[in-house]
């Protein structure tokens, strides 16, 4: 039958590797999802900043380069992990949910009025949690395809963009979110690998 070239929507790889006809499998889309915060700010429900999200980046992590300079050559390794910061933009809503939040967030880091600051990074920190969805709603729950928990969040700037005459579009509060930690706890590698204990700084690579 025609419709069986269908399964032939794919890349062709060794037998061994993957069922000739195995087709594609369907991706994730970048429009599904949503944003929870768990003690941002000082009032609750936090739902509202879920509602309002309009974008939101997924979490970036790289590894600072070292090298080892040897007799002809120069062996590179993976040295700390640093994670960069996310970036959250916000519907500024008429009713002010939003902007009071983000608000109360910033005071809690550092309050503008007596120029005081938080004791500790303890005293302001939140957990964001970054979650794909597969398109369900109402009485259809949503599946959670994918799961990012980013902890120890603070917020790294806070941009309320300008205002204009010559504009129409909506007015949003752009949130860089800096996390110490990201952690990928459902969708990925969300258990434990092992730890491979090797002595040569440089190899093919083990698995």
């Amino acid at each position: 039958m025609a419709i069986a070239s269908l399964s032939r929507f794919t890349v062709p790889l060794a037998s061994d590797q993957s069922a000739s006809a195995q087709g594609m499998l369907m991706p994730k889309l970048k429009f599904r999802f949503r944003v929870m915060f768990e003690n941002f700010g000082t009032s609750t429900p936090t739902t509202e900043l879920t509602k309002q999200v309009s974008e939101a980046a997924r979490p970036n992590v790289t590894f600072d380069d070292q090298t080892i300079a040897v007799y002809n050559s120069t062996i590179h390794y993976a040295g700390r992990p640093k994670w960069a910061a996310i970036t959250v933009k916000l519907r500024d809503d008429v009713t002010g949910s939003v902007s009071k939040l983000v608000g109360e967030q910033m005071q809690k880091q550092f309050d503008f009025f007596e120029q005081s600051s938080a004791a500790s990074g303890g005293d302001y920190k939140f957990l964001m949690r970054i979650e794909m969805l597969d398109g369900g709603n109402g009485a259809h729950a949503p599946n959670v395809l994918e799961t990012w928990e980013c902890y120890g969040c603070y917020v790294q700037g806070a941009n309320y963009n300008a205002l204009g005459y010559g504009g129409q579009e909506l007015l949003t509060i752009d949130l860089a979110i800096q996390p110490d930690n990201c952690i990928q706890t459902s969708g990925g590698a969300t258990a434990p690998l092992g730890r491979n204990v090797g002595t040569a700084a440089t190899a093919a690579g083990a698995r």
